[in-house]
Parts: structure tokens; C-alpha cells; sequence
């Protein structure tokens, strides 16, 4: 077993708050990366939490991917965002994948900050 796992907090996000409340649309944008990268989606789920006092729900997207998964969480009245790749590397390499999706994430988010983590996850045999 060994993979790549990328995770990134993001605050003071740019987009459109659309991207932060909109679970179809947001959903839809995480597959369309995830296919544009070289991944490959196998089942997801979306979810939007209902507002609070401080402004509309954040969002939940989860993509399973043939080989592991991406999860977004968003707090819109915070405009942050956590971003999770995680591509186990198996039957090959998919770490630049997993790099370019978290890129188009990114690129689609439009942080003002963020503060991105890579662990390598398990050992060669």
C-alpha cells in the first residue's frame, strides 16, 4: 500500500459564493476536474448544510475515485474551504493527477491564503 495525500485549507476565497453554497454545482465542477485530470469517478455524493445565523450552509462533495478520493468541504460565512486528494499509486504512479486536480481546485476557488500539505502515505514493497 502507498499513496499521495494532498490536503489544503483555504481562506479568503475569491469565487463566486456560488462555488461555496451550491452542492450540484459544485459537485458537478469537482467531476469535471477530476476527469479532466485523469481520474476516474466512480460514486459521489453531495450535500448542503442548512444556514445558520451567520450566513447560508457550506457544501460537502465527495468523489470516490477508482483510486481513492477528493473531498471538499466549504464554510461560506467564512469563505474558507478544506480540500482532500488522496490517490493510493498501486497499480501506477498517479501523483501528478492528484496534483493537477488539486489545482483546478484551486484555480476554481481562488484563495487569498492557503496552506497546502503533501504526505506520502504507506511504504514500497
Amino acid at each position: 500500500m502507498q499513496g499521495l495525500h494532498l490536503t489544503a485549507d483555504l481562506t479568503d476565497c475569491q469565487c463566486d459564493s456560488v462555488w461555496l453554497t451550491d452542492a450540484a454545482r459544485l459537485g458537478a465542477a469537482c467531476v469535471g476536474a477530476v476527469q479532466s485530470a485523469g481520474l476516474q469517478a466512480v460514486a459521489q455524493l453531495f450535500h448542503t448544510f442548512p444556514a445558520t445565523p451567520q450566513g447560508p450552509g457550506g457544501v460537502t462533495a465527495t468523489v470516490l475515485l477508482a483510486e481513492s478520493h477528493l473531498c471538499v468541504h466549504t464554510w461560506p460565512e467564512q469563505r474558507g474551504v478544506t480540500l482532500d486528494v488522496y490517490v493510493c499509486n498501486f497499480g501506477g504512479d498517479h501523483s501528478a493527477k492528484a496534483h493537477a486536480l488539486m489545482d483546478a481546485l484551486l484555480a476554481l476557488l481562488q484563495p487569498g491564503h492557503t496552506v497546502r500539505n503533501i504526505l506520502l502515505r504507506g511504504h514500497l514493497t
